[in-house]
């Protein structure tokens, strides 16, 4: 490593850490393990990653199936497991069909590319998850952002540029992770309907909290028919790990031979599915 290099880099982390922005990875505590601990900071809200069906599900998939898929799922005979999983989260999202991701950032990475590109526009919640803004810069999609939950902002934004695009996908979350607010999906989703754009909500955590099922926030309000796209995720609520896609059997085929993150990257290990 050279000197420069090294040097190069120390001043970007000077700079963080003079802006109060520097960040480092918290160790858990020695005494962790060895008495009560309540956990504020986790999404593993119904703290089923320590469930004994469920670790007893994932040992069981480790001794049959091994610690890993083993390249990407368009490589190789497709697992039932990954299948299986498939077809229960499309039935509990109500939905024809689902796609499981490495994680939920692969799922918002790759998905949105996938529906939009430079002849269309994406109009987001302002407080939208950084996955979510990620992937509307990967697009090339003209990018608007509306204050948050506000639903005269976004028609404002509709209003004006909705014409000048072939597409249009608004994106939003249904539950805000840090204020834990939730988007108004009914009025959103009428929004969109007038001005003939799409819909993609992040249902990640809402997923276990809110529906009769514990589906979300779609499921609570019956909007299951009027959303294009659901996101969501198996790392909070479900207490494992990815993410994945529920919709129509079109939009999952799509996603299959357009969604990057998807194609190019190894495919959800057995324990974890």
């Amino acid at each position: 490593m050279s000197g420069e290099f090294r040097a190069a880099l120390r001043s970007e982390l000077d700079q963080l850490a003079e802006a109060g922005l520097f960040r480092s990875v918290p160790r858990a505590s020695e005494g962790e393990g060895k008495g009560p601990l309540v956990n504020f900071a986790s999404s593993d809200y119904l703290g089923l990653g320590r469930h004994p069906a469920v670790i007893e599900a994932a040992c069981r998939a480790l001794r049959e199936q091994g610690s890993g898929s083993g390249a990407s799922r368009l490589l190789c005979p497709d697992a039932a497991l990954l299948r299986e999983l498939e077809a229960g989260l499309a039935s509990w999202k109500g939905r024809e069909a689902a796609l499981v991701f490495s994680s939920g950032y692969a799922a918002a990475l790759g998905t949105i590319p996938a529906l939009i590109g430079s002849e269309d526009l994406v109009v987001l919640d302002r407080l939208s998850h950084a996955s979510l803004i990620d992937g509307a810069r990967a697009s090339g999609a003209a990018l608007r952002v509306f204050p948050h939950n506000d639903l005269e902002g976004l028609e404002g934004i509709l209003s004006r540029y909705r014409g000048k695009f072939r597409r249009a996908l608004v994106v939003t979350e249904s539950v805000f992770s840090m204020d834990g607010d939730v988007a108004p999906l009914r009025e959103l989703v009428a929004l969109k309907e007038k001005h003939r754009a799409w819909c993609l909500v992040d249902e990640a955590h809402a997923e276990g909290i809110f529906g009769r099922t514990g589906a979300g926030r779609i499921e609570a309000l019956g909007l299951q028919g009027r959303i294009e796209v659901e996101l969501g995720t198996l790392s909070k609520a479900l207490g494992s790990g990815g993410g994945f896609v529920a919709g129509d059997r079109e939009l999952i085929e799509l996603l299959v031979n357009r969604a990057r993150s998807f194609i190019y990257s190894t495919a959800l290990p057995p324990p974890a599915a």
